[in-house]
């Protein structure tokens, strides 16, 4: 971890693009095959968003594990407990480090999970960014 000063352009670049990336990945057909590019998609956008709240503050870092905790403690309500985004974490990591072939059921489990929650957590985490404001 490195601190920086705070950027939030690059904070809100980032977070538009999760959002675009977000937008596409719901549009793919749920499938075996397509999987684990959908687990690993939608991990990447939630994880961005982390990122760009730790930019924000000016936090530089590579590890996955505090950018996702930036979204879980985030104070929102959501459909699921943000914890879920952990285990989202691992399953992804299974898929990149150990071959792990998701399932259509467990896409379909994630894709509920952006459906239901990621419009929300974006907003929260814009809102942060633009305003400076804490994570309350």
């Amino acid at each position: 971890m490195r601190e920086k000063i705070p950027d939030k352009n690059k904070a809100l670049s980032l977070i538009l693009s999760a959002e675009k990336d977000m937008l596409y990945t719901l549009r793919l057909e749920i499938s075996d095959e397509a999987a684990n590019t959908i687990i690993r998609n939608v991990y990447e956008c939630f994880r961005m968003l982390g990122e760009a709240l730790l930019i924000g503050r000016g936090i530089e870092t590579s590890d996955h594990i505090m950018m996702i905790n930036e979204i879980i403690n985030l104070k929102i309500e959501t459909s699921r407990s943000l914890f879920i985004l952990d285990n989202l974490r691992r399953l992804r990591h299974n898929i990149n480090y150990y071959a792990y072939r998701a399932n259509k059921e467990e896409a379909k489990n994630f894709i509920s999970l952006a459906k239901s929650d990621f419009s929300n957590i974006f907003i929260k985490v814009k809102e942060i960014i633009e305003t400076n404001k804490s994570y309350s």
